[in-house]
């Protein structure tokens, strides 16, 4: 067929080099995604965008690495700035500009509460 015969040494080096070519895309497989699943497993928030970082780090490693990092944040921090019942309102705001329905989860501000950041200055997306 190509002009010389393959003997068992050449088989068998075929085979050498495909077991190689698994053995590192699994090893590949299994590097890219750390960040990923330590993320989920950690129940952070931003498991996600750490999960697709992890995978884009191949394109070069400061990125893997930092989903690496990322991914072993601690989560518990709370921002004082926000109140988790203001946050959670401009939360529902946003998911509900995202929908096209901006008005329907307005809800009545206590007097004592701070106005959001978005109530006060006007978003330049706007």
């Amino acid at each position: 067929m190509l002009g010389f015969k393959l003997d068992i040494w050449d088989v068998l080096t075929f085979a050498v080099i495909f077991v190689l070519i698994g053995a590192f895309l699994t090893i590949a497989v299994l590097v890219l995604g750390l960040p990923g699943r330590i993320a989920i497993a950690r129940k952070h928030p931003d498991a996600e965008a750490i999960n697709t970082m992890g995978w884009l780090g191949f394109l070069a490693v400061v990125p893997w690495m930092q989903a690496f990092m990322w991914a072993f944040k601690p989560t518990d921090v709370v921002d004082i700035r926000y109140f988790p019942r203001q946050e959670q309102q401009n939360i529902d705001q946003e998911i509900a500009r995202l929908k096209g329905s901006a008005g329907t989860t307005e809800r009545k501000a206590e007097p004592n509460e701070a106005k959001p950041r978005a109530a006060i200055e006007p978003s330049p997306l706007h």
